[in-house]
Formats: structure tokens, sequence, C-alpha cells
């Protein structure tokens, strides 16, 4: 009872010192919508602008880890000011549609721009962005036609030269997911317990990862492309390359970052509103050029720099899987040691 008195006071004091709304909420489908936000400003403020700029709906934001945003919308209930609800990780969104914190709603826009496997059935979350997790490997110490699948990383000649996140990073507990959803968890076992028999190094970031490999750490690891694509942006000299695992079966693992209407939204029209710009050629755009994340409008094409490594089949398990199975994979990579 305290922890909910709590986070209902820090809310209120959110509400007052963060968005800046008046004393009283604003009238309904008034000309806002408030968003709580998982992602950077960096990364949403120039969407947000655009937004505003055509279609005159002020788009008002707070950003804090998903975590907190996610107990902040449950202790707000009713009362909360969001309208929309923004993460990375189809897993966050599946756990805050199950919490009862989403909505579902009809739109041809988004039926149009976001293919089935990237959203709920009833678009109570819709991905807005995609992001690939193929093998990463050093071009100085690896020939490419040397790697295949990730299943292939379990064999023994990768004893001691792959680089892997943390299984406590939702990225790694969504990959394993998704693998049980096609694989069967049995397969996916014996997979990631040959990852560990390969007596990985554990790294608590992508970029460490990338780093690690190239300073000769390891020699290949997992990580998303828009990492690689920041190192790239930096030094093109970067001596990391992106290899497509799987292309001759089930295809390279993907996730996405998202939205959602709250449950209790005040500005239900302009959110869902929102939510179908962002799923627009001009919105998927932003999106690829801010943060090199691959457009979830498949009409849209990616940033150069991301473009020049090839196209590549992509997964097309539903990404829901990522949530739904999520407490199996963290129990599947406890069992197997994966630290």
């Amino acid at each position: 009872m305290r922890t909910v008195v709590f986070l209902r006071l820090v809310s209120a004091a959110f509400v007052l010192t963060q968005l800046h709304l008046a004393s009283q909420a604003p009238p309904a489908d008034s000309a806002e919508v408030i968003v709580y936000s998982a992602r950077i400003e960096a990364l949403i403020k120039p969407m947000f602008d655009a937004f505003s700029a055509k279609t005159g709906i002020k788009a008002r934001y707070f950003t804090a880890s998903e975590k907190e945003l996610f107990e902040r919308l449950k202790a707000e209930g009713s009362k909360t000011p969001a309208d929309a609800f923004m993460t990375v990780d189809a897993g966050n969104l599946w756990i805050a549609e199950q919490a009862g914190l989403l909505q579902g709603f009809k739109s041809e826009a988004i039926e149009r721009n976001i293919p089935t496997h990237l959203r709920a059935k009833d678009n109570s979350w819709v991905g807005l962005s995609m992001r690939a997790r193929p093998i990463m490997y050093s071009t100085e110490r690896v020939d490419s036609s040397a790697l295949s699948t990730y299943e292939a990383l379990a064999e023994p000649k990768w004893r001691g030269r792959l680089c892997l996140r943390t299984s406590r990073q939702v990225y790694t507990q969504s990959l394993v997911a998704t693998m049980i959803r096609t694989l069967g968890e049995k397969r996916a076992e014996e997979i990631v317990r040959g990852w560990m028999a390969n007596q990985p190094r554990i790294l608590d970031s992508d970029t460490r990862v990338l780093e690690g490999i190239a300073a000769g750490q390891c020699d290949a690891g997992l990580t998303n492309t828009y990492y690689l694509a920041r190192l790239k942006a930096k030094n093109a000299a970067f001596p990391v390359a992106v290899f497509w695992p799987n292309q001759n079966d089930r295809g390279v693992h993907v996730n996405i970052s998202g939205a959602g209407v709250t449950r209790y939204a005040k500005n239900r029209k302009n959110a869902i509103q929102l939510i179908e710009f962002l799923s627009s050629t001009e919105a998927q755009n932003l999106y690829a050029d801010t943060n090199y994340e691959y457009p979830a409008n498949p009409t849209v094409k990616p940033h150069a720099l991301i473009a020049a490594w090839g196209t590549f089949k992509a997964d097309q398990v539903n990404v829901a899987a990522a949530g739904e199975l999520q407490v199996a994979a963290v129990k599947l990579l406890d069992r197997a040691g994966y630290k």
C-alpha cells in the first residue's frame, strides 16, 4: 500500500513538473497528446515536432526507463495523463498489453503500413521501427564463409571466440524466446548450452560486444545492427562486419520499438493519429535517419549506411513471442548457465 501511495505521489509530481500540465486534466481529445516514452528525447523529438507541424496537435512527452513508466501507468490507473506508451522490444510491449495498460484500435493506415507480425492483432501495440540482431564478426580474423547460422555458433571451433550480451538483457531473452517458438524448447536449449560450452565473454552492452570483437577479445558476437551503424558512422574502417544468419531457413531474428494507446487515454483519437503518423513514410524516414533502425513500414528504405550491408531474410515469427515466452526464455537461460 505504501509503495502504491508513493508511486501516486511521484506521478503527481511528474505531471506538474515534467509535463507542466494545468491544475486540471485537459478535456478529452483536446489538441494535444501526452506520451510516456522509454525512448530518449533525441530520437523522438524530431518525429513529434513533425507530427505537431502537420496536425496542429501538440505532442507532450516524458522519458524514463520502461520499468519506471510501466510502474507509473499501473499506479496511476484511470488517473494517468498518458495517452500513448512508447518503448523498445516487443517483449516489453506485450507485457504492457497483458497487464491491461493498453487498448486496441482499428486503423486502415496501420494495417496498410505495418506488417501483421510486427504488431498485436488488435493494434494494442504497433511496431514502428525494426532492429535486426545478426552475427557480427571480425573482418581481420574471420572469413564470412565460416559463418552460417545462430545454431552453428555452438560448434567447438568457436570456443573462446564469442562475445555475447548478458542474459539479463531483454534483447537476449527475446532472441531465445523466438527460438523457442520456432524450434521448440528442447532444441533452443541445446543451442544455448552449446554457446555456453564455448565459454563466451559475457558483456553488458552491444557496443562493448562490438568493441570487444574489434579489439581481439573475441571474433564474433550477436548485436543489434544500429549499434554497429553508430560505430561505422564515426569510423568507416571499424573492423567489424554483419553476417546475415539462417538465410536458408527461418531468417534473421528481428525485434521492434513500438507504441500503443494507453487504456485510459484522455486524448484517444490524437494518440491513434500519432501512431498512424509514426507508421507513415515521413516519420519512418526520420526513424531510419535518426537512429539507423530499419523502418517497420516495408515501403520505406533504410539509411544508406545500413542499406549497404545488403538485404536479408527476416524471421517472420510474430514478435509477440518475445513477450509470451519471455519467462520460459529466462528459465532456459538459467538452466543453460547463461549469466
